[in-house]
């Protein structure tokens, strides 16, 4: 059993990594197994998160005056974390993908950039496009009329030097 120090090490450690996380989700692991958590871990390492088993009591008390604060105070069972400062897309869509495959992981809930959400809007996140295709998308969609301008514009040019070409070909223009 740990020893007071510790015990306020761990909560120190917490609070600390819930000041500078902007992701988080609540979720559990009951009758997990070993390498199923192993598993879990490099799933959401690959994503580019931390996961974190936490103890309810110690996660109260760490986010007590942090903006997470409504998210973690009255956890029953047991609870564990997953957070990043980076996309919640990734690590929700990683997180879904493998509760399908271990139906023993479950959310509990979620915070996503200074908010509240609950299981459903979890689910909503995760099928999401990625940050990388929705600025793809954006980029396109800013790019597609100057590139539709220059088509046309190119177009005459073309045109005319299709028509004097077919011109030459049928010997239309002779001195």
């Amino acid at each position: 059993m740990k020893n007071r120090d510790d015990k306020q090490k761990d909560l120190e450690a917490l609070r600390k990594d819930l000041e500078s996380a902007k992701n988080l989700f609540v979720t559990g692991f009951e009758k997990l197994k070993v390498s199923q958590d192993f598993e879990l871990r490099k799933v959401v390492r690959g994503a580019g998160g931390h996961y974190r088993v936490i103890k309810n009591n110690i996660a109260a008390k760490a986010a007590e005056g942090t903006a997470s604060e409504a998210v973690l105070k009255d956890l029953k069972g047991m609870c564990s974390l997953a957070y990043t400062s980076s996309d919640p897309v990734a690590l929700a869509k990683a997180l879904t993908a493998y509760a399908k495959a271990n139906p023993v992981f479950t959310f509990k809930a979620g915070f996503v950039e200074g908010r509240a959400i609950d299981i459903k809007s979890i689910n909503d996140l995760a099928t999401m496009p990625s940050k990388e295709e929705i600025l793809s998308k954006l980029l396109f969609l800013i790019n597609a009329p100057a590139q539709r301008l220059v088509t046309a514009m190119n177009a005459v040019g073309r045109n005319l030097a299709v028509v004097i070409d077919q011109g030459c070909k049928e010997n239309k223009f002779q001195s």
